[in-house]
């Protein structure tokens, strides 16, 4: 029992942190682009320091987005708050599948003519903001630092922009709460760039390996500029994920250390039970092999069946959440909490506990065959 309950654990707080990857990696995958070119040095550059035509034809390449990036002022009414400007080309609607990921509106960048921004649901929600169903747009005045503007007393340090809502996303909590997506064309009149913009985005095409088209983009661009895949923009998110698998792994190895003695136990009053007819096979001349496959056997047997039952309801119980959702995650509207099974896990977990099953049952028994059994 005690190896069939740690069996299954391991199966389904694996499984539960594969949910929680893929979780997290469609959370921030979406929006977050394969690939992003900045500059090395300074938060701008000039568009021409690339060849865009080789970019776009460059091998792995499905789309890209030029990008003017800048933390702006947002105001409603009396309410106000700071978000980070992303003035993109529509494109970049493609490439980060905006249309499955609106909570409301529509993904338009211009309407009837006119420029139109889509907000982050959480942003509006703080500007007590809406997205008119019928009738009217609701506006946004945006306030954008000016370039190299001195301050003088009565001079606003600011350029101000009126701004419909066309629509709100939401990726997650933090595109949510901190993006305004807006035109490329608006975004440079705000910033008076010419020829300036922050980023390219590039999306991959499907199958291609995003760290082998970095290596081609990055000799593209050459070393005046960095480029960085999704996964190296949010390496700390991953990273901190893998370690969190990793110990309690080694956590539940440790349990199942601790209840792996409970084998060891069984063996022993097993040989403590049958010592007497131990002694009678040797007496016969049994050889202390032949004894000792007996019990190292028995042990086998014994946690066999436990990774065996634990393998079945581990699995058994990931099948069932996913069936029938019987774990909600907290503060989700009822969203199932995310399983992800895996055969490799299975493996592996199979692969640990039979060595350490095989460990303890082999020297437990070869050290009671040498304290009681005469050769």
């Amino acid at each position: 029992m005690g190896i069939t309950i740690i069996t299954a654990t391991l199966i389904v707080l694996l499984s539960a942190f594969n949910g929680i990857e893929t979780m997290i990696e469609n959370l921030y995958s979406e929006f977050d682009t394969d690939l992003t070119i900045r500059v090395e040095k300074g938060k701008s550059f000039n568009e021409e320091r690339i060849d865009m035509k080789k970019l776009a034809k460059l091998e792995g390449v499905k789309n890209h987005s030029r990008v003017v990036e800048e933390v702006v002022i947002l105001k409603r009414d009396k309410k106000w708050v700071s978000v980070n400007m992303l003035g993109v080309e529509p494109s970049f609607l493609k490439m980060t599948n905006m249309a499955d990921n609106m909570a409301e509106g529509e993904p338009n960048l211009r309407e009837e003519g006119e420029d139109r921004a889509i907000l982050g649901a959480g942003v509006l929600g703080k500007l007590e903001g809406y997205v008119p169903k019928q009738v009217g747009v609701d506006m946004v005045d945006c306030y954008v630092p000016k370039r190299d503007a001195k301050i003088r007393p009565g001079k606003s340090p600011f350029q101000q922009k009126k701004i419909g809502v066309s629509g709100t996303i939401s990726y997650n909590r933090e595109v949510s709460s901190q993006f305004m997506i807006i035109p490329f064309d608006l975004s440079r009149e705000l910033m008076e760039f010419d020829d300036e913009i922050s980023a390219i985005y590039i999306d991959a095409k499907e199958g291609v390996d995003n760290a082998e088209l970095k290596e081609r983009v990055q000799k593209l661009v050459g070393s005046d500029f960095k480029v960085k895949t999704s996964y190296e923009k949010n390496e700390l998110i991953y990273k901190t994920s893998q370690s969190e698998r990793i110990i309690v792994l080694i956590i539940l190895l440790f349990i199942f250390v601790l209840a792996a003695f409970n084998l060891v136990a069984s063996l022993t009053m097993l040989f403590v039970e049958k010592l007497e007819d131990v002694k009678t096979m040797v007496s016969f001349g049994t050889p202390r092999k032949y004894i000792f496959r007996i019990f190292f056997i028995e042990g086998l047997l014994i946690s066999g069946k436990g990774i065996l039952f634990g393998l079945i309801l581990g699995y058994a119980v990931c099948w069932a959440q996913l069936q029938f959702s019987l774990i909600k995650m907290p503060n989700s509207n009822g969203e199932a909490f995310p399983i992800g099974l895996s055969a490799m896990d299975g493996l592996l977990i199979f692969s640990l506990v039979a060595a350490l099953s095989i460990l303890f049952s082999y020297f437990p028994v070869a050290y009671l065959i040498r304290r009681n059994v005469k050769s």
